[in-house]
């Protein structure tokens, strides 16, 4: 990895820590200090494992870490024990960011992995839901990735086109809880290393997240596991997605080649 591209996954990174630190201060100041605690012990945990992977390589891995514990200390239900919390975020940050190289070499946002560890493993209710501070917090958040560029506006439109789409369709899908929708969107959905790269897969990558999460949503699978199944699902076809932009562009340059 080149100087330029570590630089700019550094700065990245710090970006979208300063952006989760307004709904995570939301979440502590509704839940109290437990959740506090879990933003400590997820800290330590990031830390831990970065210095080993960091021993192991022989090279320093960055702090990316800090904002894949930030976000899961948001998002991860509160009635999960503090073991099983920790368990999830180093499946989240080992099989989801480290065993790759570190961040920019995954194609999942480890996240959403640890999200989807913990609820797929320990299962609880996760619907507990959030104030209008962090309804507001988490709109900040978007609003200072959006300025940042590292969170794509054709991510959020395909997505927000999707989700209207289907509401006009059929008017009876439920409505999700604003924070939760997000939060999701924002740092899980819109992860840029888990999202399409290309300008058109975007729009494509942001209507399929937006269309899981109201299909999974609608089957019951209950707000945060409709957004956190819904991210993991679509990161994993974006890279197919990226793919096929690329065979049509190439398409389309030879067509206009064998007619010019």
């Amino acid at each position: 990895m080149s100087d330029a591209p570590r630089l700019w996954a550094g700065s990245e990174a710090l970006v979208t820590l300063v952006a989760v630190s307004a709904p995570l201060v939301a979440t502590i100041l509704q839940q109290g200090p437990a959740r506090l605690v879990l933003l400590a012990f997820g800290l330590g945990l990031a830390t831990f494992w970065h210095l080993v992977f960091a021993r192991i390589r022989r090279r320093w891995t960055g702090w990316d870490g800090l904002v894949t514990a930030a976000i899961f200390a948001v998002l991860v239900p509160e009635a999960l024990p503090l073991w099983q919390q920790g368990l999830a975020l180093s499946f989240g940050l080992v099989m989801g960011d480290l065993v790759f190289g570190g961040r920019g070499r995954g194609f999942l946002s480890p996240a959403a992995v640890a999200l989807a560890f913990a609820l797929f493993s320990f299962p609880v209710s996760a619907d507990a839901a959030p104030g209008p501070a962090s309804t507001i917090a988490a709109l900040a958040g978007g609003a200072a990735l959006l300025l940042a560029r590292v969170l794509s506006w054709r991510v959020v439109a395909g997505f927000a086109l999707a989700m209207a789409g289907l509401q006009l369709l059929q008017p009876g899908w439920p409505a999700l809880p604003g924070a939760t929708l997000i939060l999701g969107l924002v740092f899980l959905i819109g992860d840029p290393m888990a999202a399409a790269c290309t300008n058109a897969g975007r729009w494509v990558y942001g209507a399929l997240a937006g269309a899981l999460v109201a299909l999974l949503e609608t089957a019951g699978g209950g707000a945060l596991s409709s957004v956190v199944f819904a991210a993991l699902l679509a990161g994993i076809f974006a890279p197919l997605i990226d793919q096929g932009v690329i065979w049509d562009n190439v398409r389309r340059r030879a067509r206009r080649q064998r007619h010019g």
